[in-house]
């Protein structure tokens, strides 16, 4: 969802930095990316690792979430530019579409009925349904049992390392969606296709139908 669909990662990232300022730490961009999609335990452990055991990645997160909260409440969201297309695409198609998130599942709600697309979904998965988030694949199995297909049968549309590392330990094929860093080399790997656009994805759904 965010990053793929809809442009809060930039909204993350800008509330994240100055949250952790408001805590006393000079959190690095480079760091706060690393850590986009990863489960709170995960991203509590690395950060400690970082910046040392007084950091404290809960009430820093609450905070953030905060300050996103009130941006959004201000400002609104839009899809990002071809999402409304691909939909349109996927649905003269007849195919399913699964939200797949490490967004809480009340706020990721709360963003997708805000965008009236609520409907254009078969499934909308959180990370806090699993046991475990990304970069584990536990929310993309979960997200393709709950639309009845199997994980190697489903494209995982991705921008972030630690969602590509899931969806492919998951078994999915992997459209890697840059949107705040280009993909490295370990990303390119485990991605099938690197979209220069989101309508791009229509042709890759095209050809995939054809085999």
């Amino acid at each position: 969802m965010d990053g793929v669909l809809i442009d809060t990662e930039r909204i993350n990232l800008r509330f994240t930095i100055e949250a952790a300022k408001d805590f006393g730490f000079d959190l690095k961009p480079e760091d706060a990316l690393k850590q986009r999609s990863t489960a709170p335990e995960e991203s509590d452990r690395y950060y400690r690792s970082v910046y040392g055991e007084d950091f404290d990645f809960y009430a820093i997160r609450d905070e953030r979430r905060r300050r996103m909260r009130d941006f959004i409440e201000e400002n609104g969201l839009d899809l990002k530019e071809g999402v409304r297309e691909v939909f349109e695409h996927l649905e003269k198609m007849n195919l399913k579409k699964a939200v797949v998130t490490s967004t809480q599942y009340d706020r990721a709600m709360n963003y997708i009925r805000m965008l009236g697309i609520e409907n254009r979904f078969d499934a909308i998965v959180s990370a806090s349904m699993v046991e475990r988030g990304k970069p584990y694949p536990d929310v993309y199995l979960y997200a393709a049992e709950k639309i009845n297909e199997k994980p190697e049968n489903c494209i995982a549309v991705e921008d972030s390392p630690n969602g590509v590392r899931a969806a492919y330990g998951a078994g999915c094929k992997v459209a890697i969606f840059p949107d705040l860093t280009e993909p490295d080399e370990e990303m390119r790997n485990m991605g099938t296709w690197v979209l220069e656009s989101m309508e791009s994805l229509i042709g890759i759904l095209d050809k995939s139908l054809e085999k």
